[in-house]
């Protein structure tokens, strides 16, 4: 039985601002909501970054500032994509190493119980 039963997110989703369709039919205010989700993204990324030595969630808030960007900017899509397969893969090698090593406590369990 696999180990990881989560769903994959479709690759095919498409890239690209997620502004609504009126925002995007007038250039000059595309432009403004972009510097907009800039600079609330920016906001949120600093207020992470002055908290990572402070107590408070500082990688937390970073990634969200990346998910603000990501709404509108596809380097941002980019890198929360990879994050998101890094985060996963890197659960899933935990539990196989927990899996492994509980394998082997009840085989050494065993064992034992044999002598």
């Amino acid at each position: 039985m696999p180990l990881d039963t989560r769903e994959e997110e479709p690759a095919d989703k498409p890239l690209g601002s997620r502004a609504p369709d009126f925002i995007k039919a007038s250039r000059t205010l595309h432009m403004s909501w972009r510097a907009g989700i800039f600079l609330v993204g920016l906001a949120i990324v600093v207020a992470g970054v002055i908290m990572l030595p402070l107590p408070g969630p500082g990688w937390l808030v970073i990634f969200a500032g990346m998910a603000v960007w990501g709404t509108e900017f596809v380097w941002a899509q980019h890198v929360l994509r990879w994050t998101k397969r890094q985060y996963h893969e890197g659960t899933r090698w935990l539990k196989e190493r927990r899996a492994a090593r509980k394998e082997r406590k009840r085989v050494r369990r065993e064992a034992g119980q044999d002598s």
